[in-house]
């Protein structure tokens, strides 16, 4: 197992080593940034000015939104099987909660990236009831708060050839040409490539000047894994870059051949971001592979991951596991939007085989 290991970043405090749960993999991320801490907005800009300092600090993150303490009971080991926490009513009651978020237009708000220094805490269920629901589920993010306040639902199309997810913005209403739909998930058919698209048009059926033609918002790859379900996934997710005004730059490609993966595959990355699954460390005590979660995340499951930037691995721009059988806490910061962040996790719950 030692060509597996992964070497402790030197720079996390002793707890870390005993961290927390998981099982995904980057290369470039075991080297910790030491000494400057990159203003996060810098990692995402594609061209132009640096962003203004103005803009990057106007947001103040709420008390309690940065850092949390970490709890032993929090400590569980990476495994492809189902985690049974003993301890899960008290896990429930110290999971840190989500600062307060104002949800004024939820249409804007789900597209919209995340405040810089805000750290918006989601809770994802899954719900299987129903005839078929164990193959098509639905699944609810809503925030993580005292509120709960309702974000986005999503549920796997039937009769599609690949995995393809709608997404909308209403609980009861997920059907594709309702006023309610936000957005989808398709994959290729491995079910190992995902594209995320918004709500805008199809390129065959644009207009004559392309602006309602639909934007791809992320697309994620998830690698061949030689070890099998002992070994941690691989993930890398491609998203756009932002403007000098922190705001996302449009990408709407008019045919296959000018999205973000095919972009990502010919190393095309003008205004485009490529991000990684943050890579966990060997625990010898536990024989597992681990991640620090903060006390969110309880339980370990195959399918919980950190997204991170080579250039700063501690920042973490979205962390998403399980803390029951059918329920998960997604956490994202900027520069993603609740779209991207749930159509990400969405693609973590897709039966991969060729990757598992």
């Amino acid at each position: 197992m030692s060509v597996f290991q992964v070497k402790k970043e030197k720079k996390s405090k002793k707890k870390a080593s005993t961290s927390s749960d998981e099982e995904d993999d980057s290369d470039s991320s075991t080297k910790p940034i030491r000494s400057e801490k990159k203003n996060p907005a810098s990692l995402f800009q594609t061209g132009g000015d640096p962003p203004k300092e103005k803009k990057s600090k106007k947001k103040v993150p709420p008390k309690g939104a940065e850092s949390e303490e970490e709890t032993p009971e929090t400590l569980q080991k990476n495994s492809n099987k189902k985690g049974k926490a003993k301890k899960s009513k008290k896990q429930k009651e110290e999971r840190p909660p989500s600062p307060v978020i104002e949800v004024d237009n939820l249409e804007e708000f789900v597209l919209q990236p995340a405040p810089q220094g805000v750290t918006i805490k989601c809770r994802v269920t899954r719900d299987k009831k129903g005839m078929d629901r164990g193959l098509y589920p639905t699944y609810y993010l809503h925030l993580d708060n005292d509120k709960k306040v309702f974000l986005l639902a999503g549920r796997k199309r039937k009769k599609s050839k690949t995995s393809n997810y709608l997404i909308s913005i209403d609980p009861t209403d997920l059907s594709r040409g309702g006023e309610n739909f936000i957005g989808k998930l398709r994959s290729n058919l491995m079910g190992t490539r995902f594209t995320v698209f918004d709500n805008g048009t199809n390129p065959d059926r644009a207009n004559a000047d392309w602006s309602n033609v639909r934007q791809e918002l992320s697309a994620v790859v998830y690698e061949t894994n030689v070890l099998g379900f002992k070994g941690p996934r691989k993930m890398t997710v491609i998203i756009p870059g932002m403007n000098a005004d922190c705001e996302r730059v449009p990408i709407r490609p008019r045919n296959d051949n000018d999205g973000l993966l095919m972009r990502w595959q010919n190393r095309n990355m003008d205004n485009v971001i490529e991000l990684h699954n943050k890579a966990p460390v060997w625990n010898d005590e536990t024989q597992s592979y681990v991640l620090n979660f903060h006390g969110r995340v309880t339980h370990a499951s195959v399918k919980n991951f950190q997204i991170v930037h080579s250039s700063d691995p501690e920042y973490i721009v979205m962390q998403f596991g399980r803390v029951a059988d059918d329920a998960f806490t997604m956490d994202y910061n900027y520069p993603l939007c609740a779209v991207q962040a749930f159509a990400i996790a969405l693609s973590s719950f897709d039966g991969k085989l060729a990757c598992e």
